[in-house]
């Protein structure tokens, strides 16, 4: 026997208003599915949380893009389509084998949904019910109070990607009206409702129920600020003395805080999703304009950038802004607990004047970790991490430590190994733990890893030349267990035994 697939409606985004029977449905089923971007969150699952049970399977079906930019031979629509096939054939392998499959969806299944196309493919070869969900434009005109149609009133629901001159007709037209799929067409849909005469109707509501929602007039709305989650209603013209147009629901103020975040070594793609979050819930983003410039503009915010070496400055702006009820990002490289800026923030914070400033700190990808992952496992037993920057430290400090790992035959990776002005720094720690170290010891040169520019090299300790290392470099020197291998490809294989030799005498 084969199993049933399920489309059930999740409603607006509280979990409250999801129904008696999709909130069953959920809990019953083998298989949750649900759609996600590249980054990893999905507003679904998050709605269908409180009803998913331990051991449940989770298909992640995650969007290949999120604009219509791509080099796929067949654009948009053919990266698309071939997304939903290979989704739709990873959901028939479970029903193939009796499992029920639940395709989690936000509002209602069939309005406007990503589970239409499952439904496509699948629903004519597997038993399958759909089960409806409070749509976004019910949930709209409950949160303004507002009823969307009486009597012989007729409704229009349209898609804000519609062209603009389509968009004023349709709209010249009827009584009442929803326009979805806001986001980048806010200006469009603006200009449509004043070219048709009813701007002056219409309203705006973003995240309908969700303690963040907002709504307002929509000729009062900063176009920046609009979210994809969001539509202009046209209520019931009936009831246009009765009502005013000022908003419903009004979001609470949030306090400022400080949320430090590593974005891995290179950005986007290796963001977390919590990382994400913060991002894009942040007023102002302070950073190392190098850093900055890997996370993508977003008009809403603020963006601070700085040089290099003014960690304590940065810190102290972003405090300060805070303070005044911003919610700041401060945006470090990797992770911003490694030798970045969340030590400075911290540090910084102890001062009095900003006890009261909430700072979080949100974990990253590191450097080393990425390195090692190019060529294998070099960080699989016991490692250390130390910089050569001596602009913080002295320079004995360092090599006394280099000293101390070495003889402790440590895997050791290294941070900030050269830069313009500090040239020799790599030659003497090189020559310090050939001391310690055989000629042989592979060393791992990883070069903007994740970049457009990566590279990646293996040498032996003795053949480590300091001159072809800048500050874009992190090095991995193995221990005296490290092995390397050259595959038949070319390729390099780096990694450190689990076990480690008995130790005699």
């Amino acid at each position: 026997m084969t199993g049933t697939l399920y489309g059930v409606g999740l409603g607006p985004g509280d979990p409250d208003l999801v129904t008696v029977k999709a909130a069953r449905l959920i809990g019953a089923a083998d298989v949750i599915a649900y759609h996600s971007a590249r980054h990893g969150r999905s507003i679904a699952r998050g709605v269908a949380e409180p009803y998913l049970r331990e051991g449940q399977i989770e298909e992640q079906l995650v969007y290949p893009l999120t604009t219509e930019t791509t080099d796929h031979p067949g654009g948009y629509a053919g990266a698309m389509a071939e997304f939903y096939e290979h989704a739709a054939a990873r959901l028939a392998a479970h029903l193939d084998a009796g499992r029920d499959v639940v395709v989690l969806a936000e509002g209602d299944p069939l309005f406007y949904g990503s589970y239409m196309h499952m439904h496509k493919r699948l629903s004519d070869r597997y038993p399958t019910e759909v089960v409806p969900g409070i749509t976004s434009v019910s949930a709209a005109a409950a949160v303004l109070g507002r009823p969307l149609v009486e009597g012989e009133e007729v409704l229009t629901v349209l898609p804000g990607t519609l062209p603009g001159e389509a968009l004023a007709e349709h709209l010249a037209r009827t009584d009442s009206a929803a326009v979805l799929k806001l986001g980048r067409t806010f200006g469009k849909v603006r200009d449509a409702f004043e070219q048709a005469g009813k701007l002056d109707r219409a309203l705006y509501v973003e995240r309908a129920t969700w303690s963040t929602g907002r709504s307002l007039p929509l000729s009062e709305v900063d176009p920046l600020s609009v979210p994809y989650f969001s539509l202009a209603l046209l209520p019931s013209p009936v009831n246009d003395g009765v009502s005013s147009a000022r908003p419903a629901v009004e979001a609470a103020p949030v306090p400022g805080e400080v949320v430090v975040v590593g974005t891995g070594p290179a950005g986007r793609p290796w963001l977390t999703p919590e990382v994400q979050e913060a991002l894009s819930l942040a007023d102002d983003l302070v950073g190392y304009k190098t850093y900055l410039d890997r996370v993508p503009v977003n008009p809403r915010q603020q963006r601070h950038a700085s040089d290099n070496q003014v960690e304590a400055e940065r810190a102290a702006f972003a405090l300060d802004l805070a303070k005044r009820g911003r919610r700041v990002v401060v945006v470090s490289s990797g992770d911003p607990g490694v030798f970045a800026m969340a030590a400075a923030v911290l540090e910084v914070a102890t001062d009095p004047q900003w006890q009261d400033v909430p700072v979080r700190v949100l974990p990253g990808l590191t450097a080393a970790q990425a390195v090692a992952s190019r060529v294998g496992a070099p960080l699989g037993h016991d490692f250390c991490v130390i910089s050569l920057s001596d602009r913080l430290k002295p320079w004995q400090v360092i090599t006394t430590r280099l000293t101390a790992v070495a003889q402790a035959d440590l895997v050791i990776a290294i941070y900030n190994p050269a830069s313009k002005t500090r040239t020799w720094q790599l030659t003497e720690a090189r020559d310090l733990l050939l001391t310690h170290r055989s000629p042989d010891t592979p060393v791992v040169i990883g070069r903007d890893v994740g970049g457009p520019e990566e590279s990646i090299r293996v040498v032996r300790l003795a053949d480590l030349d300091p001159t072809t290392v800048d500050m874009r470099c992190l090095l991995l020197i193995g221990s005296s267990q490290t092995r390397h291998l050259r595959k038949s490809d070319g390729t390099h294989v780096v990694f450190t035994p689990r076990h480690y030799p008995a130790v005699t005498g």
